[in-house]
């Protein structure tokens, strides 16, 4: 927040991140043990399902998208999960992708918090970004949601996040907007405790103060980090100019990877959301949202399938990536849980059933396939995840129980 006034600050406030609990000294040194972190990715059109599902049950060398993983032992493609609720959402469906929150598409819709802001709140406490959103383009919002319902608006300039992530900073002009941020939050203060003296709206007044306590922890914990040198990494995002859209999706598994690597964040979401317009991939040219409509069209399907196989040719390797990298007893990967999925089970017809969802990594005992007996809530996934991440909360959006799908 660069020299924002009080009453900017009270229109964007709803896009500031959630308040961290604590802030730890510790977190300026090695961990004693290696770091858990989770990644959601969220293929906004989904995948074409005949290709994407395998053929036999626990055979993922039967998909023929899925055959050439080169981490095959360490993923598990869930099949028959679905959102309740999503009916009539459509393409706002995915705005509750990391919520569960039903009927997105009705005009007096209030979304939940998003699952990965509530793991922020646990793990991210104790790197300089507590967690990172990443989009396509910029729309506005993306995968992540804080606990008023509101989006947090994600980044999507490679160029912009790896300043961010690995670029010093001029400390001088980070002071001085650091001490005018302090002076807003002063003014705030003053300005709540006015209007409790005037005797305003309760839920007013309560909302007036969740903000302030989100900027004030915001605040602290830039100040925390200050001083601290950012990690020195080389360079390594792609220029191909041939096919941006392929290089942008490959450039932001690239900047997740580096960002997990180097302990800048814990928590990641990355929105694979829909662009207007033709894009252009290896083997296809033309508008992802018009071939997701394929209707069955063989010729279209075709189209189609080169983005999807292009998409999870980067996916593939950035679990290979991830796997290459040695960390204390095990790897990279192991230490970290990637989600795979989506909002749509079939984007032709709109529907939100059978949702295509693949969980890697983490260290789990992983199953390859597992075909829920009946629709099962995605949620109840979720809530597992909140789990295995130590947080001990009953339920999660239209969670209705902790099925116990991870193993290990």
């Amino acid at each position: 927040m660069r020299n924002i006034s009080r009453k900017e600050f009270l229109k964007v406030g709803a896009a500031l991140p959630l308040a961290m609990n604590s802030l730890s000294l510790s977190a300026k040194g090695k961990e004693k043990s290696s770091p858990r972190r989770i990644i959601f990715i969220n293929n906004s059109l989904g995948f074409y399902a005949p290709y994407f599902f395998p053929k036999k049950r626990e055979d993922l060398s039967t998909s023929d998208y899925l055959k050439g993983m080169k981490t095959k032992e360490k993923m598990t493609v869930f099949q028959n999960f679905f959102h309740p609720g999503m009916e009539t959402s459509n393409h706002d469906s995915e705005k509750s992708f990391l919520t569960g929150t039903p009927n997105p598409e009705s005009s007096n819709f209030v979304n939940g918090t998003s699952l990965d802001q509530l793991l922020a709140k646990e793990m991210g406490k104790d790197t300089r970004f507590p967690f990172l959103n990443f989009s396509i383009y910029d729309r506005g919002w993306g995968c992540s949601w804080n606990d008023r319902g509101s989006a947090i608006p994600p980044m999507h300039d490679e160029e912009k996040i790896f300043e961010m992530l690995f670029e010093e900073e001029d400390l001088r002009s980070k002071k001085q907007q650091l001490e005018n941020d302090q002076n807003i939050l002063n003014c705030l203060r003053r300005d709540l405790q006015q209007l409790r003296n005037q005797g305003s709206d309760p839920g007013k007044l309560d909302n007036y103060k969740a903000l302030i306590g989100e900027f004030e922890s915001r605040l602290h914990h830039e100040k925390f980090w200050l001083e601290a040198k950012k990690p020195k990494v080389e360079k390594s995002l792609s220029e191909d100019k041939q096919f941006e859209f392929s290089t942008k999706v490959r450039n932001l598994f690239e900047l997740a990877k580096l960002a997990f690597q180097t302990d800048s964040t814990r928590v990641i979401t990355f929105s694979m959301d829909w662009i207007y317009g033709a894009i252009k991939v290896p083997g296809a040219t033309g508008g992802w949202h018009t071939l997701s409509h394929h209707g069955g069209r063989k010729n279209v399907i075709a189209q189609l399938s080169q983005i999807e196989i292009d998409t999870l040719k980067h996916f593939n390797n950035f679990l290979f990536e991830l796997e290459q990298i040695k960390e204390g007893n095990g790897t990279l990967l192991d230490h970290t849980t990637v989600v795979m999925g989506s909002n749509f089970g079939d984007s032709s017809n709109h529907t939100c059933n059978n949702l295509p969802m693949i969980v890697a990594g983490g260290g789990y005992q992983h199953e390859a396939h597992k075909v829920m007996q009946k629709p099962t809530p995605l949620c109840n996934l979720y809530l597992e995840l909140l789990h295995k991440h130590n947080m001990d909360i009953g339920n999660f959006g239209s969670s209705e129980r902790d099925m116990d799908l991870l193993k290990g």
